[in-house]
């Protein structure tokens, strides 16, 4: 697994432009922004503010991954994150939906768990796959259980 500063480095680097144009978007320099992303300068790293502005810069560009930094760091500390579900999106989105979605995607990581151990072993390839199902899953957990947060703020109202 990528750790949160090789993670940050790599989101940055797909920035659109690249690290000059996200260094510009950030008001620094672009060789401060460099120091700042290599990990092997220990004067210069980046703030917490700087690392969510760096993820969020990236995130409104488009950049895959974006949130990569953040899930690295979290997988650091034995957690994972879920994207909260945005309340005009939750609305067009039927609950039933939801619901089957977090039972589609948990049935992924039951299946990617059995097929790699078929053979007895997990390899490596077959562990981050079984990784990316179970995020996944998380996500759309985290995802029902906003959903239902909302509806049930809803009908306080």
């Amino acid at each position: 697994v990528m750790n949160q500063h090789d993670a940050l480095y790599t989101v940055a680097r797909k920035y659109p432009g690249g690290i000059d144009a996200l260094a510009r978007e950030l008001g620094m320099s672009a060789n401060v922004l460099r120091n700042k992303l290599a990990p092997t300068i220990a004067s210069h790293y980046p703030s917490f503010e700087e690392v969510s502005q760096i993820v969020e810069c990236c995130h409104k560009a488009g950049v895959a991954d974006a949130h990569l930094p953040l899930h690295a760091l979290l997988v650091r500390h034995g957690m994972a994150a879920f994207v909260v579900p945005q309340p005009e999106a939750a609305r067009q989105d039927d609950l039933s939906q939801t619901v089957c979605r977090v039972m589609s995607d948990v049935g992924a990581v039951a299946e990617a768990v059995s097929s790699a151990l078929l053979d007895g072993t997990v390899t490596p390839v077959e562990a981050d796959l079984i990784e990316r199902k179970f995020h996944a899953a998380l996500s759309a957990l985290g995802a029902w259980r906003a959903r239902l947060r909302q509806e049930t703020e809803a009908g306080l109202r």
